[in-house]
C-alpha cells in the first residue's frame, strides 16, 4: 500500500518533553483541544516520542484493528510501561499475542468466572460489613482495599495477610512510574519506586509458581499455570509470573476506578441509586452468579455510563511499525499513535449532551453507543480488546450489588467531586461520602 503524503497538522511542542506536562496534568482537556483545533488526526510529542492523536470512530478503527499489521499495540504500551509489566498480554503483538491470549482465555470462561464469584462474594461479605456509618467516609480508599483483597483471593486462592498493603503500594508505584515524565533512576524518584515495586511483585510470584502448578486448584493462578494449547505446551514459569502480575493489576485499578465513579454518580443522582437498590432487593441477598447479575438492568446502565465518562484506561498507545496513514494523514514508522477513549466518549456527534450523566443512553430505545462501533471503547478494541472485560464487569456489579443492599450514601457535605490525573484518574480527597447502613 502506498502511503499518502498529507502531513499531520499540529506541532511537536517544546524540546525534549514536548506536551508531556499538559497530557499528564489534564489529558481530557489536551486531547479535546487538539481535536477541535486540528481534526481527527494530529501530531504532538510525549516524553520525547513523536506521537499522533487519532480521535473519532473511523480513526480508532484504523489504528486498533491494525490494518496490514502497521500498528503494534504491545510495542506502544512497552514504551511506557514495559519495565513494569514486561511480556504481559498487553505487551505482546501478532502471533505471540494470539498464542498467549488463547492460553489465557482458558482462565476466563463463563464457567470459571462463575466459580471465581464464590470467592469474590466471600470477600465482599467480610469487607462491606466493616464499612462504618460515617459523615466523611473515604470511598475511594475503601473500594481500592476491598477490590485488592478480592482479587488476591480469586486469583491466588487465599489472602496475603500483612503483604496486601505492600502489594498495593507496589502496584501503585508501577502505575505512577509508567506515567512519569522523568524516566530514569535516582534516589526517591517515581521511576525508581516503580522499578522497586516490580521487583517486589516478582518476588511474590516467582517463589510460588512451581508449587501452585504442582498443587492444582481452581483459583486463577493454578488454572493459568496448567493451561495448555492444542500442541500440549503451556506457559513457562516466567510467563506465568508476568501474566499473573498484570492480571492482578488489571483487576485492581481498572476495576476500582469505574467503581468509585459509579459510587460518585449514584451519590449525585439519588434517583438512580434508589432504582438500582430496588433491583438488588428483588434479586436477593444471596451470592448471585453471572446470569443473576445480568438481571440488574439499571446497574448495568449506570456501569456503562460511568465507563463512558471515566474509562479506566483513557489512552491507548499503538506504535506504527512501518510508514502508514490514518484517514489520509501520513504516520511515519516509529510514531506512537494514541486512541483516546476519553475523547471518543465525549464526541457530540455520538453522544448528545456528552458531559451529562445519563445512563439511559445505553437503554434499548436509545443505544447511543451504536452510533459507531468505536464510539464506546472502555475496553479497547481489535485483537487487543481487554481479555478480562467480562470478569471486570461482573466484579463491578457484584461489589455494587452488595453495597446497595447494605448502605445508602450521598456526597459529604460541601464536597464537590473533582478528578485528579496521576497516570490513572483519582478523585480529590478520596471521594468523601456520608455513608449510612440500611
Amino acid at each position: 500500500m502506498s502511503v499518502r503524503t498529507v502531513s499531520l497538522p499540529g506541532s511537536a511542542g517544546p524540546p525534549l518533553l514536548g506536551h508531556s506536562a499538559q497530557v499528564l496534568r489534564d489529558p481530557l482537556r489536551f486531547y479535546l483541544d487538539r481535536y477541535r483545533r486540528f481534526g481527527p488526526v494530529s501530531r504532538f510529542n510525549l516524553v520525547g516520542h513523536p506521537s499522533a492523536l487519532a480521535v473519532g470512530g473511523d480513526a480508532a478503527k484504523v489504528v486498533l484493528e491494525g490494518r496490514d499489521r502497521c500498528f503494534a499495540s504491545g510495542a506502544g504500551w512497552a514504551l511506557w510501561a514495559g519495565p513494569f509489566f514486561p511480556r504481559s498480554l498487553v505487551m505482546l503483538d501478532f502471533e505471540e499475542h494470539l498464542a498467549h491470549r488463547a492460553l489465557m482465555e482458558q482462565v476466563l470462561t463463563r464457567d470459571r468466572i462463575d466459580g471465581y464469584l464464590e470467592q469474590l462474594h466471600a470477600v465482599l461479605a467480610e469487607d462491606l460489613a466493616t464499612w462504618p456509618t460515617s459523615s466523611n467516609f473515604r470511598a475511594q480508599d475503601a473500594v481500592r482495599a476491598t477490590v485488592l483483597r478480592a482479587s488476591v483471593r480469586v486469583f491466588m486462592g487465599g489472602g496475603l495477610g500483612a503483604e496486601s498493603g505492600e502489594i498495593e503500594r507496589a502496584f501503585l508505584d508501577c502505575a505512577a512510574a509508567a506515567g512519569a515524565t522523568l524516566r530514569f533512576e535516582y534516589p526517591g524518584s517515581t521511576w525508581s519506586r516503580g522499578l522497586a515495586g516490580r521487583r517486589r511483585l516478582e518476588e511474590l510470584f516467582v517463589d510460588r509458581t512451581p508449587a501452585v502448578r504442582a498443587r492444582g486448584g481452581s483459583d486463577l493462578f493454578a488454572v493459568l499455570s496448567r493451561a495448555t494449547g492444542l500442541d500440549g505446551r503451556g506457559l513457562s514459569d516466567e510467563d506465568v509470573v508476568n501474566h499473573m502480575i498484570f492480571l492482578l493489576y488489571a483487576s485492581f485499578d481498572p476495576v476500582s476506578i469505574p467503581l468509585v465513579t459509579m459510587i460518585r454518580y449514584l451519590a449525585e443522582y439519588p434517583e438512580w441509586q434508589t432504582q438500582c437498590r430496588h433491583e438488588s432487593y428483588a434479586l436477593g441477598n444471596g451470592r448471585p452468579g453471572m446470569a443473576e447479575l445480568d438481571r440488574l438492568g439499571s446497574l448495568d446502565l449506570v456501569m456503562r455510563e460511568s465507563l463512558r465518562l471515566m474509562p479506566p484506561v483513557y489512552a491507548l498507545p499503538n506504535l506504527a511499525v512501518r510508514d502508514t496513514d490514518v484517514l489520509g494523514f501520513e504516520i511515519p514508522a516509529g510514531t506512537v499513535t494514541v486512541v483516546a477513549p476519553l475523547v471518543n466518549h465525549r464526541l457530540p456527534e455520538y453522544w448528545p449532551n456528552p458531559e451529562v450523566f445519563d445512563p439511559e443512553r445505553f437503554a434499548p430505545h436509545r443505544r447511543e453507543d451504536r452510533a459507531h462501533e468505536y464510539a464506546w471503547i472502555p475496553f479497547g478494541g481489535g485483537v487487543h480488546r481487554c481479555l478480562g472485560l467480562h470478569y471486570g464487569a461482573v466484579q463491578m456489579k457484584a461489589v455494587m450489588h452488595q453495597l446497595l443492599l447494605r448502605h445508602r450514601w450521598r456526597l459529604a457535605r460541601g464536597h464537590v467531586p473533582e478528578v485528579i490525573w496521576r497516570g490513572f484518574a483519582r478523585m480529590r480527597d478520596g471521594l468523601p461520602i456520608e455513608l449510612t447502613r440500611l
